[in-house]
C-alpha cells in the first residue's frame, strides 16, 4: 500500500487516529495477511521498525501463543520468538509437554518499540502503549479467527489486556482457564475455547528468582496442555 492509499485508508479517522483496521484483508489466509501486514502503518511503530513481525505456525494450530511485541531479534529477523526469550519458551514448551511444531506463535504487537541507549545504538524494548495495543488488536483478532484455536496462551500482561481488557492481571488470573470473549463462533462440535495466562518468558530471564519463576511458567503451560488432551 502506497502512502497516498494509507492516507485513503485512514480518511476520516483523523490525524492522530491509530487503527490497523483498515490494512486486514476482508478475505485471504495467513499468506494473504502476512503480506498486507507487511504494509501496515495503522499506527507511527512502523516508522522505525525494521519490518512487521506477523505470527508463524501451524495454520490449524489447536494452540495460540501470543506474546507482547517484538524484540531487537524477531524485529531483525522477522519472526516472532527467536530471541533469549524465545528459547526458554521453547524449553518450558517441552517441559509442559506441548510441541513447538504444532503450535502458532505471535504478539499482540506486530512492530518492535524501542528506544535507543544514551550513546549508542543499541535498542531498548519499551512497553507498547494503549492506542499502539488497540490499534494492533484487529491482526491479532483475524489471525485467532484464521487458525482457531482451541487454546489461546497469553504470555505477560499486554497480551493479555490486548485478549481480556484492561483489567486483566497476571498474577490474579494466571493458570486458569478462561473463556475466550466474543466467541461467536466454537471451533469444534460447538465446544468453547480457552484462554490460559501465563508470564512473558522475557519476565522470566529478569526475575531475581528465575528457577520458581520458570516452575510457574512450565506449570501454566501444563493446564493449557490438560485442556487440549481433555478434549480427545
Amino acid at each position: 500500500m502506497s502512502r497516498s492509499d494509507s492516507a485513503h485508508a485512514n480518511e476520516g479517522t483523523g490525524p492522530d487516529a491509530y487503527d490497523a483496521g483498515p490494512y486486514v484483508p476482508k478475505r485471504g489466509g495467513l499468506a494473504a495477511h502476512r503480506r498486507a501486514a507487511a504494509k501496515c502503518q495503522g499506527c507511527p511503530l512502523y516508522e522505525n521498525a525494521t519490518q512487521t513481525v506477523f505470527g508463524k505456525g501451524a495454520p490449524t494450530a489447536r494452540i495460540v501463543l501470543v506474546g507482547e511485541q517484538p524484540g531487537d531479534q524477531e524485529d531483525k529477523q522477522g519472526e516472532p520468538f527467536v530471541g533469549p526469550a524465545g528459547r526458554l519458551l521453547d524449553k518450558a514448551l517441552t517441559e509442559a509437554g506441548i510441541d513447538r511444531d504444532t503450535t502458532y506463535v505471535t504478539n499482540a504487537v506486530k512492530h518492535f518499540k524501542f528506544t535507543l541507549a544514551e550513546g549508542s545504538k543499541r535498542r531498548i524494548h519499551k512497553a507498547p502503549d494503549l492506542r499502539e495495543l488497540t490499534a494492533c488488536r484487529p491482526w491479532l483478532l483475524a489471525e485467532l479467527h484464521l487458525v482457531r484455536p482451541e487454546v489461546v496462551v497469553v504470555l505477560g500482561a499486554t497480551a493479555g489486556k490486548a485478549l481480556l481488557g484492561r483489567s486483566f492481571r497476571v498474577t490474579r488470573d494466571r493458570g486458569t482457564l478462561i473463556p475466550l470473549p466474543g466467541e461467536g463462533e466454537r471451533r469444534r462440535g460447538g465446544e468453547e475455547r480457552y484462554v490460559v495466562a501465563t508470564l512473558h518468558p522475557s519476565a522470566v530471564l529478569r526475575a531475581d528468582d528465575r528457577e520458581a519463576a520458570y516452575a510457574g511458567l512450565v506449570s501454566d503451560l501444563e493446564v493449557a496442555a490438560r485442556a487440549l488432551r481433555e478434549r480427545h
